[in-house]
């Protein structure tokens, strides 16, 4: 797929202005030479963009900090301003977004509206969801795609207007200093892999975005990242909440705790290595690094905030549930999986956090084969099934003897 032109500035809508959408997406965006228009329905934050022409992204690693300053962006409140975000979408060359998971639902009406207005002399704008989760960008398409957003007869040749592509990012973006402003403080290691081929298949060419890795085959990048640099910073702060820690450095401190997150990773290596094929050195010297930066001393973040939303990282396909049931059905190791996802699941009633609250009141009226099911997806027919229930067990005993 080919820019629309050269005599023109290229324009990129990111969904969602917090600090990954500006500190990672954006900046990446700004350097390959897009306009970015930042869509989000924090007032705040939007007219704090709107007025404020610049704001720097800061790298920080044990070799020091660098800075980027990023400028020539807009934003829109995609709630109050719908019309105005439309007409943005329609006439843009990518639309981006980092809202959650769960939020995807939510901005795919207006992508959808945006798509549908697009002129035919426009190439296909491309969409990329930068989301913690597998296969994020083919959920929000499936949104997209939905009869509530998007009429019948507009479906089967919606690729002349746009094309999907999944990604897999990978960069830790801590808490910020509440006074920093609209800058923000991230890792230098940086990992944005996005497939090819949605682009491709026609005898087009991407987009043209400096800092991505263009791949075919997605899948091996996106899993071994969710399974490691995921799974390995949701064991260290479930564990280390529960051991009353109070960041993930000082979890990574503490010798048990490491070897929990160490023996974690041990377990999706042995899925990562033997599903894809990739050298057990290669992986081992993976898991090296993430642990590396993980425990970086410049990246200090509350393990409640690692922590937030344990429903949807106890969910079937995500970090500890998704690799452990794999593992079970070939019969294969998946001990300190079942011990990560006991942590997560005592991680309850945290204060400014909804899901440990409602996953509080799950773990209280429902029974542990209930409880598996609504919040893991798993069924009696998988082998992982019966030792889920049996860590649920042990968290509501606990619970009752309080």
């Amino acid at each position: 797929m080919a820019q629309n032109s050269t005599t023109r500035t290229m324009k990129a809508v990111h969904f969602g202005a917090g600090n990954i959408g500006r500190g990672f997406v954006a900046c990446f965006l700004h350097n390959s030479g897009y306009e970015v228009v930042f869509a989000d329905v924090n007032d705040a934050i939007i007219n704090k963009l709107n007025a404020q022409p610049s704001y720097k992204v800061i790298e920080v690693g044990a070799d020091g900090t660098t800075e980027n300053t990023i400028t020539g962006y807009r934003a829109i409140n995609s709630k109050t301003h719908e019309d105005d975000l439309v007409r943005e979408i329609a006439a843009a060359d990518v639309v981006t977004c980092s809202v959650g998971p769960n939020i995807l639902k939510f901005i795919a009406p207006v992508i959808a509206k945006g798509i549908d207005q697009r002129k035919p002399e426009l190439a296909p704008i491309a969409v990329i969801a930068c989301e913690n989760a597998i296969g994020a960008t083919d959920t929000l398409a499936e949104f997209i795609k939905s009869p509530q957003n998007t009429p019948e007869g507009r479906v089967e040749d919606m690729d002349t207007r746009a094309r999907f592509a999944n990604s897999a990012i990978d960069r830790i973006v801590p808490a910020q200093d509440p006074d920093a402003g609209l800058d923000v403080k991230l890792e230098k290691f940086y990992e944005w892999v996005v497939e090819r081929t949605p682009f491709t298949r026609d005898g087009g060419s991407q987009p043209s975005i400096e800092g991505i890795q263009w791949v075919d085959n997605l899948q091996p990048y996106i899993e071994r990242k969710l399974y490691t640099v995921n799974t390995g910073h949701a064991t260290a702060a479930y564990h280390g909440y529960n051991r009353r820690k109070s960041t993930v450095y000082d979890a990574l401190q503490d010798r048990d705790i490491q070897d929990e997150v160490r023996k974690a990773l041990s377990n999706t290596a042995d899925l990562i290595t033997d599903k894809f094929g990739i050298d057990k050195k290669e992986q081992d010297a993976y898991v090296d690094k993430i642990v590396q930066r993980i425990s970086n001393p410049h990246l200090e973040d509350a393990v409640e905030r690692v922590g937030r939303a344990p429903l949807r990282k106890l969910s079937r396909k995500e970090r500890f549930i998704g690799p452990a049931a794999e593992l079970a059905e070939h019969g294969k190791e998946c001990g300190a999986l079942l011990d990560a996802a006991e942590m997560a699941f005592r991680f309850q009633n945290v204060e400014g956090d909804e899901e440990s609250a409602e996953l509080a009141k799950i773990m209280a009226e429902k029974s542990p084969e209930q409880v598996v099911e609504q919040v893991c997806g798993l069924h009696l027919n998988e082998k992982l099934y019966l030792k889920v229930v049996d860590v649920v067990k042990r968290v509501q005993a606990d619970s009752e003897d309080e």
